[in-house]
């Protein structure tokens, strides 16, 4: 069966607190198999027999919302997809990578958008971006903390959902995906 990892965005920021045994619960109720955390900031590891598309996607926002009452997006992938970003991130090696995240996108990057966002951050702070596929590289440079580019700004400019995740997180993750199975 196909081993996947979602992203869950909102998860223990914002006031969204859920304790990640009870995450996992709640995604084995609403059929994922072999559920497992990585750290406590929605990393979902799971099988499931359906193509990771956007209706699983939807699956898991909806029963995490269905569960402990916030909206969430989920960005479904698989350990290859998630090495391949990382792979591709053009910062690697350039800043430390805590600062460098991957926005993982719940449509295709499309080129009207990636435009956009370029734009809309002229002038605004020195972090860098790429394009990658469904996702969009970015290297916060002076840190996240007080960087203007949040998810919000990235949602609004970008047109669509997402959530990004640090170059370290995001190799515990496929560690952990590749040791798990």
């Amino acid at each position: 069966m196909p081993r996947y990892v979602a992203l869950l965005s909102s998860v223990n920021v914002g006031g969204n607190q859920v304790k990640m045994t009870d995450l996992k619960a709640a995604l084995e109720s609403c059929g994922l198999e072999n559920v497992s955390t990585v750290t406590a900031s929605g990393n979902v590891i799971f099988d499931h027999p359906q193509a990771a598309d956007a209706a699983l996607a939807k699956q898991i926002g909806d029963c995490v919302q269905e569960r402990f009452g916030f909206r969430t997006f989920a960005a479904v992938r698989t350990a290859a997809e998630l090495t391949a970003a990382v792979k591709e991130s053009p910062f690697r090696g350039d800043s430390d990578d805590k600062f460098i995240h991957i926005h993982f996108l719940d449509t295709p990057l499309r080129d009207a958008a990636y435009k956009a966002l370029l734009a809309a951050h002229e002038g605004k702070g020195q972090e860098k971006f790429a394009p990658g596929s469904a996702h969009v590289h970015i290297d916060f440079v002076d840190g996240v903390g007080n960087s203007k580019v949040t998810r919000p700004f990235l949602e609004k400019h970008l047109g669509c959902m997402g959530t990004a995740r640090n170059l370290r997180s995001l190799e515990r993750i496929v560690e952990a995906m590749e040791t798990r199975k």
